[in-house]
């Protein structure tokens, strides 16, 4: 079975030794981010990671989610346990403002983070990542109104969050899309169109799913310059915070993938859901970019987690697997053949796969500070 230790000494190091988080202080965040505590998140971090979502892994991908008849779907066995300790563990908020219930930690510190998370369950991390996204778009782009009703239990992870882009007819090329919102006399939009590979896009873990929808105002131009974004919630919500009733938004089906079956790749079928603008008219694409561009330095973070849990459990293969002899003899005595970490061109790929992960994690966490 795969395993997973989290690099903790190795993102301390580039942290503290690399790019000396001490010389921040004089930022927002940074000054109550020592490295003791930040060494200790670290480590807690690392045992949740390693003890609750790493094991989860192939259960996920064996399992899958499952689509019911109502369109409700739910998450493999042991998913929602493990949501609720993140949740309680405060994981979502760890770099978000004090203001909206956040740690207001810097965002270097949820990147090291983050990357552990993925490395043990890449399906499961997608889950908050998502909606990490959509909390930093309307952060950017809302309201205080938006602000004030959502973002709150977004950062406490009771409410999760997506970005709904695709159509079955358009991905790249959004000026294409055909989701249509219209203007209602109380000031929301009713948005009818379908989604699709949207991830994270129905599921048992959260109260409420807040989705980010691209759509298209009557009269706005057919194109790229054309398209607002809107929040279209789950559950539409009352003035007092509770829940309303169920908005017309279902999910028709789960989509095939190759791997990560333990998040829920949905279709989304919006049929004259309640939505509410974002933004400007129009400026849909520049509000969108705010979580696109957060996707992005995620998904190369993705790539990294992934290089990592695999360099790793590559070392345990070559020291266990038996093939062939060391060039310079015998070094198994007792048996008929050499682990296969003995052989130079073994030892060459297994340190080029370390020297990259190590230096893609001095990258990803050098651009965190950027951001």
């Amino acid at each position: 079975m795969p395993t997973y230790s989290a690099p903790v000494r190795d993102m301390n190091f580039i942290l503290n030794e690399v790019l000396g988080m001490e010389r921040y202080a004089n930022l927002p965040g940074f000054a109550d981010a020592s490295a003791d505590l930040v060494g200790a998140i670290l480590e807690e971090s690392a045992k949740f990671c390693e003890n609750v979502l790493a094991p989860l892994n192939q259960v996920g991908d064996r399992e899958g989610c499952t689509r019911h008849e109502d369109g409700s779907v739910t998450t493999p066995t042991g998913f929602k346990d493990a949501y609720k300790q993140f949740v309680e563990g405060g994981w979502m908020g760890l770099n978000f403002p004090e203001e909206y219930g956040g740690q207001g930690l810097p965002h270097v510190v949820g990147t090291a983070v983050e990357e552990m998370r993925i490395s043990a369950n890449m399906a499961f991390g997608m889950y908050p990542g998502l909606t990490q996204g959509a909390i930093s778009a309307i952060l950017v782009e809302g309201s205080d109104e938006q602000k004030k009703t959502y973002l709150p239990r977004m950062i406490e992870g009771a409410w999760t969050g997506t970005m709904n882009l695709t159509e079955p007819h358009c991905g790249t090329d959004l000026g294409l899309l055909r989701t249509k919102a219209e203007p209602q006399d109380d000031g929301t939009y009713k948005i009818t169109g379908t989604k699709i590979f949207i991830s994270a896009g129905e599921h048992d873990l959260s109260e409420n799913i807040i989705h980010l929808v691209l759509a298209k105002i009557p009269g706005s131009p057919d194109n790229i310059k054309g398209i607002s974004l809107f929040i279209v919630p789950k559950y539409l919500v009352n003035e007092d915070g509770t829940l309303g009733a169920r908005n017309a938004v279902t999910c028709g089906s789960i989509e095939e993938k190759m791997g990560i079956h333990g998040n829920s790749t949905c279709v989304l079928n919006y049929d004259g859901a309640t939505g509410y603008l974002i933004g400007e008219i129009d400026k849909g694409m520049r509000a969108m970019f705010i979580m696109m561009n957060a996707a992005r330095l995620g998904v190369g973070l993705q790539g990294l987690a992934q290089s990592e849990v695999a360099y790793q459990n590559a070392v345990i293969y070559a020291k266990d697997r038996l093939q062939g002899r060391a060039l310079t003899g015998p070094k198994n005595k007792d048996g008929k053949a050499d682990p296969i970490i003995v052989h130079p061109d073994v030892r060459r790929m297994l340190m080029q796969a370390r020297a990259f992960n190590e230096g893609a994690r001095a990258l990803a966490l050098w651009a965190s500070l950027q951001v």
